[in-house]
């Protein structure tokens, strides 16, 4: 049965491919590209004679026929996106979702990730993440958004357009209160730069402008005061923040990790808690 390859790619620095995404690339029949001159840098340079074929928004309803042909017929087909993991903010997924209809095997092939990278140096990785892609042009769609994720504790990570960037800052600093983030641009590039700092610091920072390929990191909601280390929370206060947190989407494991510290308490029985008032819920 032949197999659709959905194929990370460096997002910056082509040394960061992997040893079997080359060997997939080699291999395929066809090899689909969003930007086929991008992929081509990648292919020349690693010696491989594949002639990628674009798959884009504007053309890939009438590539998924195609392609759908061509594992029908046999032949294996690599996806690439521009740069980093496909499908994550680009084209792909309606033709990963015909492959899948018709019982053909789908397999990935993991590499690089922009969003990965931008939240390991970030300094608020390590418990989840919620990821929100490019945030919506509407100021009230955008809002709408933003306020689903205003108790949240986990970051988010999202991208930007240079051009856009301090006003997204100044948005987020608006919606969600000024808190610390991380502007991650150019990874793995020439001129990559990591900038830490509140929302409103980075709005500053960036008021004049950014160039290249950004990905932003905001940290969760910080822990309300009246949980500090100094100020221990009696088990009533205790099962009130339990619930809004798990309200707000937090797993217990994460809650546990926040809370137990300033309750006193060890994480296994603030994880126990959370489980029991979750159940009753």
């Amino acid at each position: 049965m032949a197999t659709l390859h959905v194929v990370a790619t460096p997002i910056g620095n082509l040394e960061d491919v992997t040893l079997r995404a080359l060997r997939v690339l080699r291999e395929a029949d066809v090899v689909l590209a969003e930007d086929t001159r991008r992929t081509r840098i990648l292919l020349d340079r690693h010696g491989i004679a594949a002639r990628p074929r674009s798959l884009h928004a504007h053309n890939e309803a009438a590539r998924t026929d195609e392609v759908l042909a061509a594992l029908r017929g046999g032949h294996d087909v690599a996806l690439v996106s521009d740069a980093g993991t496909p499908l994550v903010s680009d084209p792909g997924a309606r033709l990963v979702e015909a492959a899948l209809a018709e019982g053909h095997a789908v397999s990935p092939v993991p590499g690089p990730s922009a969003v990965l990278a931008a939240l390991t140096v970030s300094g608020f990785g390590g418990g989840g993440f919620a990821f929100l892609g490019f945030l919506p042009r509407r100021a009230g769609e955008r809002a709408k958004l933003l306020a689903r994720h205003r108790t949240a504790a986990l970051p988010l990570v999202l991208f930007e357009s240079p051009q856009r960037l301090a006003a997204t800052l100044r948005a987020l600093r608006d919606a969600l209160g000024d808190r610390r983030a991380c502007v991650a641009r150019e990874l793995t590039k020439l001129h990559e730069e990591v900038v830490r700092g509140t929302l409103s610091e980075l709005a500053e920072r960036f008021a004049g402008g950014a160039r290249g390929e950004i990905t932003l990191v905001v940290s969760g909601e910080e822990a309300p005061a009246a949980m500090a280390a100094d100020a221990a929370p009696d088990a009533q206060d205790l099962d009130a923040r339990i619930r809004a947190l798990l309200e707000a989407g937090s797993s217990p494991r994460e809650i546990a990790a926040r809370l137990a510290k300033a309750a006193g308490l060890p994480k296994r029985d603030v994880y126990a808690r959370c489980l029991a008032l979750r159940g009753g819920a």
